[in-house]
Order: C-alpha cells, then structure tokens, then sequence
C-alpha cells in the first residue's frame, strides 16, 4: 500500500508542478507586450534585438506559442531584463508600483550609487522597494544597509554555489543541515 501512497503524492505533486509551469507561460506574451510598450518597440525591433522570428514574436504575443528555453533566454536578453520578468504574474505589477511610490529615496539610491546594483534582477528592485524601514519608508541610510545586505547575501549565495560544485560538497551539505536543524528546530 505504500508504493501507491507515494505514487499518489508524485502525481498530485506533478499535476500542481504543471498547472503552475502552463499559468507561468500564460503571462509571458502579456509580459512581452508590456516591455515593449515601455521600451516603446515595435516586434520587428524586437525581432532584430533579440535574432527571434517575426512568426515566433507573434505566435508567442498572440498566446499560440509556448516558447522553448533558448527563445525565452533570446528574449530576455535582448530586452535587457531577466529571463524571470517574462514570468511574472500581471497582478503583482500592481503592488510594484505602490512600493515603487511609497519609498521614493530607493530611486536617488539608485541614481547616486550606481555601482552598488551590478548585475541586480527586476526581481531584486522589488524586493527593495518593497523594505519598509521603522516606522514608514525607507531613508537613505537604511536603504543603503538593505542594498550592502542584498549583496552581501548574493555574494555568499555565490560562494555556496561554487562550494557545492567542489570535492567540498558533502561537508558543506552537512554543515548546513546542521545549523539548519538547530535554527528551525
């Protein structure tokens, strides 16, 4: 009876993988839409910046089109954004833009400390502008502590990756779980 519980559990677990991976891909032509319109493209600029079909462009604006891996990444690319931007859902634009006007100082950050956002995602300008600090909006100082901390993380989120690639990986591994274990525990 156990083999069927697990079987079970992978099918329904596949089944809720999926229907996220096909709502996921619903959003990308809508996605496609919106970056062109702020970048003000048209699809043959699009098709030139990005070396994807006019035929592909379209199939995938006009929701035909799941596209494949490399054309997402064609994409992205050529936009200039995360392959990620492509997937979000439309709904959470809208908290994007509350949090983008309720802590204005990130973008004088932004603007007067330019090297501190190297290779940061759409994904990590949310994440900031949606850090409150004590007490309402984040100040100058405070937002500059977050960035150092968002970095910081990536830098060590970098360093594990590079880690577990090693001959060191087992010792990593386990001393993770252990101060895992004894956090959450």
């Amino acid at each position: 009876m156990r083999p069927c519980f697990r079987q079970g559990v992978v099918i329904r677990f596949w089944l809720a993988a999926k229907a996220a991976y096909e709502a996921m891909q619903n959003h990308v032509g809508a996605n496609l839409m919106r970056l062109m319109a702020a970048a003000n493209l048209s699809i043959y600029q699009v098709a030139k910046q990005t070396n994807l079909d006019l035929r592909t462009i379209r199939s995938i604006l006009n929701g035909r089109n799941r596209p494949q891996t490399r054309s997402l990444h064609r994409l992205a690319a050529g936009l200039g954004v995360s392959v990620d931007e492509l997937f979000v859902d439309p709904a959470r634009l809208l908290h994007r833009c509350f949090d983008r006007q309720t802590n204005p100082v990130v973008d004088e950050v932004v603007q007067q400390h330019g090297h501190l956002f190297d290779h940061w995602t759409e994904a990590d300008f949310d994440e900031l502008h949606s850090r409150m600090g004590t007490g309402g909006a984040l100040t100058r100082e405070g937002t500059l502590a977050v960035v150092e901390a968002m970095n910081r993380k990536r830098e060590l989120h970098d360093q594990l990756d590079l880690l577990l690639e090693t001959g060191h990986a087992e010792i990593i591994a386990a001393i993770i779980t252990a101060m895992y274990e004894k956090v959450v525990v």
